[in-house]
């Protein structure tokens, strides 16, 4: 993938890192916020935003980096051998990876019961000066009976992956209990059976919930082809710093990327240059961690936005290509507040949504979860959000009189033709060809590949997907 390399310039520092045998899986857009020329400035009530240089601060002020220096590793990861040991489910492992690099700063550690109930209740966390950020999902660690037993009084824990390697030392330790139907309804809205993240780390996981500061042995890595795009808050800070960006969007998705996405990407850049910004850089930032079954994996996903920079349809110069590494809920408005809080911390100052962000389907019903303009609504008014801005956009579709995406115009609706995710995945099932202009050639071949790898054998069983 080297020209998607260049489209960071740099891997992350090199650091021989703790290896884990995981492999994290796996629109039409709008965008929104208030905003009026540069020189106008923000405050109070008002709508302005001022063009000014340097990057948004984290939250807190600073990012929680949690990794213990080099010259301390060997003591603790000796250290960790004497504790009582919590063993890592690959959900934990990307959240012990989220936490390590500041993604959730302010938080230092897998939540205590105080910040648990602040997320669940306020989708918030007030600081000890006062103020108030945003943290709309929890980042727990669930215990089961047996493990309360044998962690007893110590106020210490060590955390070993799925392979028995020590991974992280949690200090200064709160046990309370893990209240699944609250946290559940809270966080998704809903109990109904069928939620993703629900079934895979909730459901049947322990009846406790263990909180403390955590300090991570190494980095995290998971020797796939992919740790050189996982850059963490401080080395995109430091990319950013480097192109000397004046302004920073960022984009996520778990979606391979078309020709609508693509135009919501380079016309935001146009509009920022409008406002008065120099160097607006886009951050194109795919959700590596956990994903539903059906989504494509990450590793295919990668190859893919390999070609939409090698077909030019966005521009390596300006455009930072990293993997996100957090896990997807599918929890809609509650969890785009997440995605949008994470990026802060990464420097972004530009958010752009999606219709029905960290949607899904009704798992039970035939309808969608949540109401596709509730996720842009929420993130205008959430709090601890306040910094960050989210940009209006109309919507784009396939029109049929260009040959090209565009932007859908009301007074032509029989122009415009609209692709949607489902329809896409048929067509490249089918290893038929979209309308030309939708996607990339390239970007598309790959997607029928990924499709074609998991055709059924001879035997008539479908094969589990194969990295790219």
């Amino acid at each position: 993938m080297a020209s998607m390399a260049a489209a960071f310039a740099s891997t992350a520092p090199a650091a021989h890192g703790h290896r884990h045998g995981l492999r994290p899986h796996p629109p039409s857009l709008s965008l929104r916020t208030h905003f009026s020329p540069p020189s106008a400035g923000r405050r109070g009530g008002g709508s302005g935003l001022r063009v000014r240089s340097g990057l948004i601060e984290p939250d807190g002020g600073r990012l929680a980096q949690l990794v213990v220096e080099e010259p301390l590793r060997r003591a603790r990861t000796r250290e960790s051998l004497t504790l009582p040991r919590v063993k890592l489910s690959r959900i934990d492992l990307e959240w012990v990876h989220v936490l390590s690099e500041g993604w959730a700063s302010p938080l230092r550690g897998f939540m205590r019961e105080s910040e648990f109930l602040q997320t669940l209740h306020f989708n918030a966390l007030r600081l000890a000066d006062g103020a108030v950020v945003n943290m709309s999902v929890p980042i727990v660690l669930a215990v089961d009976d047996a493990d309360r037993h044998m962690i007893g009084e110590s106020s210490k824990v060590a955390l070993f992956d799925a392979n028995d390697n020590p991974t992280a030392i949690l200090s200064n330790i709160e046990i309370y209990k893990h209240p699944k139907e609250e946290r559940i309804a809270r966080t998704w809205g809903t109990t109904a059976p069928g939620l993703p993240y629900v079934e895979e780390a909730i459901t049947n996981a322990g009846n406790w919930l263990i909180g403390g500061d955590l300090e991570v042995l190494e980095p995290i890595k998971y020797e796939d082809g992919l740790d050189r795009f996982r850059l963490s808050p401080a080395n995109l800070r430091e990319e950013f710093t480097r192109r000397n960006a004046d302004a920073v969007f960022a984009f996520q998705l778990r979606n391979p990327v078309h020709n609508g996405h693509a135009l919501l990407m380079t016309d935001t850049r146009r509009r920022l240059l409008e406002m008065g910004y120099k160097n607006p850089i886009l951050l194109l930032h795919p959700l590596g961690g956990f994903t539903k079954a059906d989504d494509v994996p990450l590793s295919w996903r990668m190859k893919q936005h390999e070609k939409v920079l090698e077909d030019g349809v966005l521009d390596p110069e300006t455009t930072v290509v990293s993997i996100f590494p957090s896990p997807m809920h599918y929890a809609g408005p509650t969890e785009v507040q997440w995605h949008a809080k994470a990026r802060i911390n990464a420097g972004a100052n530009f958010y752009i949504v999606g219709r029905d962000p960290a949607g899904m389907g009704h798992p039970v019903e035939k309808r969608d979860l949540y109401d596709a303009d509730h996720g842009k609504k929420v993130l205008s008014m959430a709090p601890g959000l306040e910094r960050l801005n989210i940009l209006p956009f109309k919507v784009a579709a396939y029109d049929k009189t260009q040959g090209k995406m565009a932007f859908f115009d009301p007074s032509r609706p029989q122009d415009f033709l609209f692709i949607s995710g489902t329809k896409m995945r048929t067509l490249a099932k089918n290893k038929e060809s979209p309308p030309d202009g939708f996607m990339c050639p390239g970007g598309w071949k790959v997607l029928v590949d990924y499709y074609d790898s998991l055709a059924p054998a001879d035997n008539g069983k479908v094969p589990e997907a194969v990295p790219a």
